[in-house]
């Protein structure tokens, strides 16, 4: 697409600015009102604030019940509880995936957000038929919105028989990365567990993202092996470490050399900020480096109801969670959904800057820590240069 001109924005609440987007790039960011008066009008800002595509760095979107009636929530209390409801419900699942996470990923993306990684059930119980589904979306969403796809052993990966082989035939179906779970509480064998993990990422050149909820020291430990495992593999910058809730469970100063380890080796720590347990100190990690991205986990699904799959509001939940009001904290957990999730995705050409995509979401407000705060659904989002939503409407393209 030739360039064309998206008037009147403000970059993150800054100076009102015109940006020049050509061929889905952003080519150039001038003074407002200082674009060529010759080029086509993409979209006019109106002042709105100019903000980078937001980064859903955690979903299940292939376990969604989005758009179906109310469904109560029949799950038990515990971790296995709720695994077991859930395979009750989708083992024959008479919807099919495409039509429950289909319009989710349009509602997502109405919202803002532009990047997905998304965790993909691989289970004895249904084979690779989320894989196999997961796969046709991605492709029908190319072009619009880049989504990652986990092959993610939610059942476990060593006590169900065939899985391990299942995750190798998942990555080369496609898959982007290797998925882990609780390596001592689900798989009861944890250096196993993750041996099998880098073992896969080394052998198909994949990233690692694995779902840690297990506690305390064990937790802390778990995390320590995966920093051995990253450092043995030279896998530094491409490991998630998902929910992490153990390092809640420490005063901060007795983390240091874990966190600077972490740091080190660019290890990515992923929290929803969910307000029932613990969670990782976010603003002590960032201040040692360490990079933090978040994602909505599950949305209407088995597990739970809860879920809007809007990021603006995942970065209003982090800022309540931690008690952030401050107008830099409110920037911070902007951060945390935007250039966090990027860091931890490795976006190419992510932000607005010249040479980055044009992957951008207009929002009214007076500036960005009003814009979290105020978390307007009149939002205008731009993919690779195209209107993709107006008014908080997903068009189709």
């Amino acid at each position: 697409m030739g360039p064309h001109v998206v008037h009147g924005v403000r970059p993150l609440g800054g100076a009102v600015t015109d940006v020049i987007v050509e061929d889905g790039l952003i080519t150039s960011v001038v003074a407002g009102g200082r674009a060529p008066a010759d080029l086509p009008t993409l979209v006019d800002g109106a002042g709105h604030i100019l903000l980078p595509g937001l980064v859903e760095s955690h979903v299940h979107l292939d376990k969604t019940l989005f758009g179906l009636p109310w469904r109560s929530n029949t799950a038990g209390p515990t971790r296995y509880d709720r695994i077991a409801n859930e395979q009750r419900l989708l083992a024959d699942f008479q919807v099919p995936i495409a039509e429950r996470a289909g319009p989710l990923i349009e509602h997502c993306i109405a919202r803002g957000s532009l990047h997905f990684r998304s965790h993909v059930d691989v289970q004895a119980l249904w084979g690779l038929r989320h894989v196999e589904a997961m796969l046709a979306l991605r492709e029908r969403f190319r072009g619009m919105a880049t989504i990652e796809l986990v092959a993610f052993p939610q059942a476990g990966m060593l006590i169900s028989d065939g899985v391990a082989g299942l995750m190798r035939e998942a990555l080369e179906m496609g898959a982007d990365v290797v998925g882990g779970i609780d390596p001592a509480g689900i798989d009861r064998d944890p250096i196993r567990h993750l041996e099998t993990v880098f073992d896969l990422a080394e052998r198909y050149r994949k990233a690692v993202d694995i779902h840690l909820h297990d506690p305390g020291d064990l937790g802390r430990w778990e995390i320590e092996r995966i920093a051995d495992m990253t450092e043995a593999t030279g896998l530094a910058g491409r490991v998630t470490i998902s929910h992490a809730y153990c390092l809640g469970a420490f005063p901060v100063a007795d983390l240091a050399p874990l966190a600077d380890r972490l740091a080190k080796l660019r290890i990515s720590i992923m929290t929803c900020a969910p307000p029932h347990v613990t969670v990782p100190p976010v603003a002590w990690l960032r201040s040692r480096g360490v990079n933090v991205c978040s994602g909505s986990d599950g949305i209407r699904d088995a597990w739970s109801p809860m879920g809007s799959g809007d990021m603006l509001e995942r970065a209003w939940l982090i800022a309540l969670r931690y008690g952030w009001s401050k107008d830099e904290e409110l920037a911070a957990a902007f951060d945390v959904v935007s250039a966090g999730g990027a860091r931890a995705l490795d976006i190419d050409k992510y932000g607005l800057e010249p040479g980055c995509h044009a992957d951008f979401v207009l929002v009214p407000g007076e500036n960005l820590a009003a814009a979290v705060i105020d978390r307007s659904p009149h939002r205008t989002v731009v993919g690779r240069g195209r209107v993709l939503a107006r008014d908080g409407t997903f068009i189709s393209v």
